[in-house]
């Protein structure tokens, strides 16, 4: 078993995790049970699933649960540009959220393509 709080890529998703919730704190109430639910859902599924995964004896299944850990980045990538079409974050917040999803996929990619 690995210890799953000692990679970057878990505490950044963590925080990644934090800034969604404090982000969409400010959505409109009609989108509590749409996409604030996705987003947070999606946000707490990265690292969620990349410490399930540590948690595996063969790296096969910690491969398989960084692969939906990528995948969750993809939806809540999904999600954000459409709550940024939809006018609910401001251009900054949207920039550096994508950011931060972008550092993390990088980082889970690497991780898995160091199993191979």
């Amino acid at each position: 078993m690995r210890d799953f709080t000692k990679y970057d890529v878990w505490n950044n998703s963590i925080s990644l995790s934090v800034k969604i919730y404090s982000l969409t704190a400010k959505y409109p109430d009609e989108e509590k049970y749409g996409l604030v639910s996705q987003l947070r859902r999606a946000s707490v599924s990265v690292p969620s699933n990349f410490a399930e995964g540590c948690s595996r004896s063969s790296e096969k299944e910690l491969k398989r649960f960084i692969e939906i850990s990528i995948g969750s980045t993809f939806e809540l990538k999904t999600q954000l540009i459409i709550s940024n079409k939809l006018g609910h974050l401001s251009e900054r917040d949207f920039s550096s959220i994508i950011d931060d999803i972008d550092i993390i996929a990088k980082q889970l990619n690497s991780f898995r393509n160091k199993l191979n």
